[in-house]
């Protein structure tokens, strides 16, 4: 974008996890719970067959954080890196030593780009506290900052019904998406949750939507609200990623009316069936930007595997990192 650097930008990526509830989760119970490294290499055999030796690598859910999880946002914190021409920041909200990281001034005050990557599971109960969501709206008080809330996929949900009937139903959804990495029930994003409710702009990260896909194997062209994207964030952008299992980010309350629609997606019409295409269609609400007079700054909600290399659609990921990384500068 003409007239624009990311020269300067100070960038911070937050994993909204507590890692010790997180590798501490049973491993003789599969839902609501990470894989452990012993567990993905089982299953995808022989992708993760360099991770076997269990004098280097921890086979439990910790390894699995360390050298799968977080390897995925490498990508993008080395380009942050090499355009920003600094560090980029990285904080975990719990630490495996029992050190506590809240969303506060201190942190906030170290970036103008915070990216909260919501992959906490709904299990662990993390919430924003009515601190951290006052320090978020200073954050965006500011017209130059930009806060991107990244919940995942909520899968498995299912009423208090007889088991025969709650089981189809998940096996609904985990036939749907199709990864079989994935348990019948996994449910992310409280923190995300929670943050966006405390801002007044509550969104839930619903399903695991399978994406639909070209024939030649790229994601589909997504259907952008381009009149809409005032910082040009989605500039030279046709599609996003191929993520398996991406969340419908369903606007509650207030936030119909707070947050725009900025991309959709279309589900793969070839996928098993799916409540939601059978009650609403093949779209879903993949991208939200506040509304221009909700904030001063820009507030973004959209899925975590948007900061992932790992799930196709690389190059179109690339440039809206860039994008993110080269808006143009706002001061009061």
């Amino acid at each position: 974008m003409a007239g624009s650097s990311a020269v300067g930008r100070k960038v911070l990526l937050y994993f909204a996890w507590s890692r010790p509830q997180e590798t501490g989760a049973p491993l003789a119970v599969i839902d609501n719970r990470f894989p452990a490294l012993f567990e993905s290499r089982r299953m995808l055999y022989p992708r993760y067959e360099a991770l076997s030796d269990p004098q280097r690598f921890d086979q439990g859910i910790g390894g699995f954080l360390d050298f799968i999880q977080r390897q995925n946002f490498v990508a993008f914190v080395e380009l942050a890196r090499a355009r920003c021409g600094s560090t980029v920041a990285e904080a975990e909200r719990g630490g495996d030593d029992g050190a506590q990281r809240p969303l506060d001034d201190d942190l906030l005050g170290s970036a103008d780009t915070v990216i909260v990557i919501s992959f906490d599971s709904l299990r662990t109960a993390q919430t924003a506290s009515a601190q951290e969501v006052t320090a978020v709206q200073r954050f965006l008080a500011d017209p130059d900052h930009l806060l991107f809330v990244c919940p995942h996929h909520d899968i498995g949900v299912v009423p208090d019904l007889p088991h025969d009937e709650r089981m189809a139903l998940q096996l609904a959804e985990f036939t749907h998406h199709g990864d079989r990495t994935i348990p019948p029930q996994q449910r992310f994003g409280g923190f995300a949750r929670s943050l966006l409710a405390g801002l007044g702009v509550p969104v839930e990260n619903r399903f695991g939507l399978r994406p639909a896909v070209e024939a030649d194997g790229r994601p589909a062209p997504i259907e952008a609200a381009r009149e809409l994207d005032r910082l040009h964030l989605l500039e030279g952008i046709g599609s996003l990623n191929l993520h398996a299992h991406l969340p419908h980010l369903e606007r509650r309350a207030d936030a119909v009316h707070k947050l725009e629609v900025l991309a959709r997606q279309r589900i793969d019409p070839a996928a098993p069936p799916h409540p939601f295409v059978q009650e609403r269609g093949l779209l879903f609400d993949a991208l939200l930007q506040s509304h221009r007079d909700v904030f001063a700054g820009t507030l973004l909600i959209g899925d975590a595997t948007l900061w992932s290399s790992t799930a196709g659609g690389l190059d179109n990921l690339q440039r809206l990192w860039t994008n993110v990384l080269e808006r143009e500068w706002r001061r009061p």
